[in-house]
């Protein structure tokens, strides 16, 4: 009998099934073109009509207003750490919130172009929660606030959209974009790496407020600007098409489940069921996290005695249940579960998480 893999891994991580069988049918030729996708010209009437088709699906995904703009970029989420200043400091200050490993990082990138504040973090607070806005050191001046809004690595998410007036938001969505419904009119600029919810690593999704287009000075690179790449429909150079391809299945994907709000009650069901199991166990397993800020998408846990940890990773991938190792950064287990981890998967490893501490407890 054929075992069911599931594959838990943070990025890149598990796609749908039927976006994968999609694919392998479409791969040598796409709708009797005679060409796969991956040899199409960008600009020949084919492949803009893929790329069209997925702006519009992620579009009417997360309803985004008319005023924003959508560019499909390569780099990953980490090229966005500098991007973001390189286009919108424009010489003032900005403001960061440090909730993880990756929010430090892109603070850390973004000094390198100007004077940067972190106005909270979290390092050394005890339960590894976001702080709370009211503790904010939050400026008028500031040109921006970035966060993380969920830290891949730490398992935390943000429980609130802030509220900072006049002063623009920019959140790295890179792992929990199009989780749940999101009004996407609080932020300025969104951007994500696709390689978690999205489709396959090389593409970058950044949604961009109008208003903050052109403000990059003349020094910024060409290929780093953003208007630039809005111009030009994010074809000023050759887009990763293959990426965007996928991506768009995705949307399309999502759309006939139901869209955000259906996936937004599946994956509150199985973080539940995947906590429930961890804080069920008798201290067995353990997660730092602070409850209100606990991760939907990723869930870091640790075992007891992490002398277990390879008898744990050698039989969970003995059950199929795969990627279970945690950040070489921070050690133990994590569990990701982003949208294309069915339940059932979840319930696997919920299954076990019970019948290895029974057995090792």
């Amino acid at each position: 009998m054929h075992q069911e893999i599931y594959n838990f891994s943070a990025g890149p991580a598990v796609l749908p099934k039927p976006v994968l069988a999609q694919v392998q049918e479409e791969l040598p030729d796409w709708h009797g073109s005679g060409m796969s996708v991956m040899e199409m010209s960008h600009r020949g009437p084919e492949y803009m009509g893929i790329i069209a088709q997925a702006e519009a699906d992620l579009r009417a995904l997360l309803a985004i207003p008319e005023n924003y703009r959508v560019l499909f970029l390569q780099g990953g989420a980490s090229q966005q750490f500098a991007m973001v200043p390189m286009n919108l400091l424009a010489g003032g200050r900005a403001a960061y919130v440090e909730t993880g490993i990756w929010s430090r990082k892109a603070s850390s990138e973004a000094k390198r172009f100007g004077e940067i504040d972190v106005i909270a973090s979290n390092a050394g607070v005890a339960g590894h929660a976001v702080p709370r806005q009211e503790s904010w050191q939050l400026r008028p001046e500031h040109r921006y606030c970035h966060i993380a809004d969920n830290e891949t690595v730490d398992g935390i998410e943000f429980d609130f959209v802030p509220e900072l007036g006049e002063v623009p938001l920019v959140s790295d969505a890179s792992s929990n974009i199009l989780s749940k419904p999101l009004d996407v009119s609080r932020f300025a600029l969104i951007y994500a790496g696709a390689q978690k919810n999205v489709g396959p690593a090389g593409l970058t999704l950044v949604i961009i407020r109008d208003d903050l287009l052109g403000q990059a000075g003349a020094d910024v690179p060409t290929m780093l600007n953003y208007a630039v790449h809005a111009e030009h429909d994010s074809m000023y150079n050759t887009p990763p098409t293959f990426a965007i391809y996928v991506a768009g299945l995705v949307f399309r994907w999502l759309l006939q489940q139901g869209g955000l709000p259906a996936m937004a009650e599946i994956n509150a069901r199985k973080a539940a069921a995947l906590y429930a199991a961890i804080d069920g166990s008798g201290g067995f397993y353990r997660n730092d996290v602070a409850v209100a800020n606990r991760s939907r998408m990723n869930v870091p846990f640790f075992l007891h005695d992490p002398a277990l940890d390879a008898v744990f990773l050698r039989e969970a991938g003995e059950r199929g249940l795969l990627q279970l190792k945690g950040h070489r950064l921070l050690g133990g287990m994590r569990a990701s579960i982003y949208n294309a981890m069915p339940e059932a998967g979840v319930w696997a490893l919920v299954d076990f998480l019970h019948d290895f501490a029974r057995r090792h407890g």
